[in-house]
């Protein structure tokens, strides 16, 4: 008999349970383990990926798989590299759980303290990428909180293999049912209704994604919606600078949700610095479309949605009166992932850095480095564009919540009125015990 959705994330809850009671030395060498057992398994890993990377082509020749998604399929011998270093680095990073955030005598021997504590368990439904399977199961793993993956179809070969590996790996030390995977669109419909079960739903990839299952469920939604991200050549940027970092903002990889999808120009240097960066675009074979201006400024196609993620070498150009205008043009038209302003102005940069609203903001440096990996937290589960909770690139901080420990000798609030005892909300260490 097969697993039902309902039993996939009930045994995700229990797992979940059982990992995080684990000491921290086991859910190290945990992870460990599964790093060792997906650099054991390449070839296996290989051989399902070309599957999918040739089924995928096949659709998308025939029209039914677009094209972005196609071009996150892969997983060659360098990303996995990246993926198992990340997966080792989150094995080693501190213990989070158990952390004292607060720690408080609320009176004599009445003793109270936050603490960190996983979440409970997690649904995260994405889209193409299977890189993204190893990365949230190790956030989960390292963070103690059980898990449940749904991947696209179009990874459904890739995504199998990866989470047959890293189940047997946890096997012997807790359930394999701690990660669970579900392959049938159907059931993430069964699963958006258990919210007595799932604590929090993740879904990576398009805003239509995000916008249906918020609509669809009781479940908090972590969104990782579209990356619409700005870079913003300011009056005071210098070509032999600005020009390399937008060319790796949107050529490095133009798929990702952190590739520059507009290039917006300060008209004082629309001549110099801005002509020269949509040259060296359009000559990396980068397709440009702009507004009225920019289109008959540089010979490039007007009518420009600056909405749009292209996800491929295309991007939107626009050229605005001022750095204000620039900020304008961003909180109206971005998805708040990332922006980045290029420019040789400390004040100016300061002034961007502090007045745009986005989960990243970045000086003098590509848009591609919003990523879970490259700041430095092995790997991320997405990258937040709201504002609850957890926003950018999403580590294990961003997959924990806290719990209030209360330790007392008998008190009761009864005493308080009878003038027993008081109230006296004395900080005390956070790394020490404390008193009694």
């Amino acid at each position: 008999m097969s697993a039902t959705p309902a039993s996939i994330a009930l045994a995700a809850r229990a797992g979940g349970r059982a990992l995080a009671a684990l000491p921290s030395a086991a859910r190290t060498a945990l992870l460990h383990r599964v790093a060792d057992a997906l650099d054991a398994q390449r070839a296996r890993i290989a051989e399902a990926n070309a599957e999918d990377v040739a089924a995928a082509e096949a659709l998308v020749a025939a029209g039914t798989l677009a094209p972005a998604l196609a071009r996150r399929l892969p997983l060659p011998a360098a990303k996995l590299d990246a993926l198992i270093s990340g997966i080792h680095a989150i094995a080693d990073q501190p213990e989070p759980l158990g952390r004292r955030l607060r720690h408080t005598a609320l009176g004599e021997g009445l003793r109270l303290e936050q603490i960190t504590a996983p979440i409970g368990a997690l649904l995260v439904i994405f889209e193409s990428r299977p890189d993204a399977l190893p990365q949230i199961a190790a956030l989960a793993l390292r963070s103690g909180n059980g898990l449940v993956l749904k991947g696209g179809r179009e990874a459904a070969r890739s995504n199998a293999v990866l989470h047959a590996i890293i189940t047997e790996a946890i096997a012997p030390v807790v359930p394999a049912g701690t990660i669970g995977l579900v392959e049938s669109r159907a059931d993430v419909g069964a699963l958006l209704a258990l919210d007595h079960v799932l604590d929090l739903v993740i879904p990576r990839g398009s805003g239509a994604l995000v916008r249906h299952i918020q609509q669809n469920t009781r479940i908090p939604v972590l969104g990782h919606a579209e990356g619409v991200c700005h870079v913003f050549l300011d009056r005071a940027a210098q070509a032999a600078r600005a020009v390399p970092i937008v060319l790796d903002a949107k050529l490095d990889y133009p798929a990702a949700c952190n590739a520059m999808e507009t290039l917006l120009i300060d008209r004082p240097v629309a001549d110099t610095v801005g002509r020269a960066a949509v040259e060296a675009l359009a000559a990396a074979g980068c397709a440009l479309v702009g507004d009225d201006e920019s289109a008959l400024k540089y010979g490039i196609p007007a009518g420009a949605d600056f909405r749009v993620e292209h996800g491929r070498a295309a991007a939107s150009v626009a050229i605005v009166d001022d750095l204000d205008a620039a900020i304008a043009h961003i909180h109206r038209f971005g998805s708040g992932h990332t922006e980045a302003i290029l420019t040789d102005d400390t004040d100016r940069a300061a002034a961007f850095l502090d007045r745009v609203d986005s989960a990243c903001v970045f000086h003098n440096a590509s848009t591609r480095f919003a990523d879970g990996y490259r700041f430095g937290l092995g790997a991320e589960g997405g990258i937040s564009t709201g504002r609850i909770h957890a926003r950018g690139p999403v580590g294990v901080e961003g997959l924990l919540t806290t719990r209030w420990r209360l330790r007392g000798a008998g008190h009761t609030v009864g005493a308080v009125s009878a003038g027993d005892w008081s109230f006296d909300w004395a900080d005390l260490p956070l790394d020490g015990p404390g008193p009694a």
